[in-house]
């Protein structure tokens, strides 16, 4: 395609969406179909609607193909158009006792009530790039399993296991009747605390924390835990003493009958995690756990998440940690002022040379 020229501001803004829309769809191999994108790339799809803000796989599938793969931007879109969906209800609390575990391991325990369940993972192998030819690679793919356009965890759910390993006893529950960790519940957060609806600012309630960090974009959430965890005065890290995926029903209200009724599921991640109490002031006979939990499987951010939760917790406002977990985590934020400095900018610009000019011929006319 060539390169297309024109002229005058709107002429140019909708040509260059023309070539968007034009590379997008060109090319000799086939449109790319949702349930490619849902089968295929479903790390990338739990991660935007993680970021997005939104349980659809399908639309978010949509939005990476529009955003040609770029997950921030297809989170963007995501995002954008959930705030024109009208909210019909709000779903029941949902006890994490009820998550339908897929995967289950422990970082502290070997062998942990209701055992390790491995479900899918890479962490035991080498990052090797596959370079088997595509022919050989389909011939090895399994025949696809009795309900086509599941999602690959429902076909190996259900076997002879008791219900045990997929609702194994949560390790957190053992702690508490051991007396090893302080408690972190209370009263005073009753309500989750909606960040779309008001702006969530330092001094917020923790339900606040974790909502944000939900939402945060992923390379941001987990360098912003690097960042503090890993500092010249801290020998120690935390734990996971526990990292879930599964998926959890989702209930309504019936607005006939008043009853619970449940209208669906979602899988999400659940990371709970134990840090060491050795600061001035701290209850040095027990431990702390910070909790995580996101959309879809995303383990890299619900533990990052659950670290902040610990770190924003027991900083107690002396920094600036629960500020930059509630302000600056946000891709869309941080994405739109980044994207803004490409628009016009001339009189900012034209500005600062006067300034400089004027500065200049003062320091000139001094030296005379």
């Amino acid at each position: 395609m060539g390169y297309s020229n024109a002229r005058g501001g709107e002429q140019a803004i909708l040509a260059a969406e023309r070539l968007v829309r034009d590379e997008r769809r060109a090319g000799a191999s086939p449109f790319l179909r949702l349930d490619q994108i849902t089968e295929r790339m479903r790390l990338a799809v739990d991660r935007v609607m993680g970021e997005g803000g939104l349980w659809a796989p399908e639309l978010a599938a949509r939005a990476i193909r529009q955003a040609e793969g770029d997950v921030l931007e297809a989170a963007q879109l995501l995002r954008a158009h959930r705030s024109t969906l009208p909210r019909l209800a709000y779903s029941e609390p949902v006890a994490a006792g009820e998550l339908v575990v897929l995967r289950r391991i422990s970082s502290a325990f070997r062998n942990p009530p209701g055992r390790q369940l491995l479900g899918r993972t890479l962490d035991y192998v080498g990052r090797l790039l596959d370079l088997m030819p595509d022919d050989q690679a389909q011939a090895a793919e399994p025949a696809p399993g009795p309900e086509p356009g599941h999602h690959h965890e429902h076909r190996h759910e259900h076997g002879h296991e008791p219900a045990e390993v997929r609702r194994p006893q949560r390790l957190l529950h053992l702690l508490r009747e051991m007396d090893m960790v302080v408690e972190r519940r209370g009263g005073g957060d009753p309500e989750p605390y909606d960040i779309t609806r008001a702006p969530a600012r330092p001094g917020a309630p923790r339900s606040a924390r974790l909502t944000a960090m939900a939402r945060a974009e992923t390379g941001a959430l987990v360098n912003l835990w690097y960042a503090n965890t890993f500092q010249p005065n801290k020998h120690n890290h935390e734990i996971p003493g526990e990292v879930r995926h599964g998926r959890l029903p989702v209930r309504v209200r019936h607005p006939l009958t008043g009853d619970p009724v449940t209208v669906g599921e979602v899988r999400v991640t659940e990371v709970e995690t134990i840090d060491d109490l050795d600061r001035p002031g701290e209850d040095r006979t027990r431990l702390d756990v910070g909790y995580g939990l996101c959309f879809g499987h995303n383990e890299r951010k619900a533990i990052a998440m659950a670290g902040l939760d610990l770190l924003a917790h027991r900083d107690g406002g002396r920094t600036d940690v629960e500020q930059r977990v509630l302000i600056t985590l946000d891709g869309m934020e941080a994405s739109g002022f980044l994207e803004h400095l490409k628009l016009p900018h001339y009189v900012d610009f034209r500005s600062i040379l006067d300034r400089k000019r004027a500065v200049r011929a003062s320091a000139q006319g001094g030296d005379r």
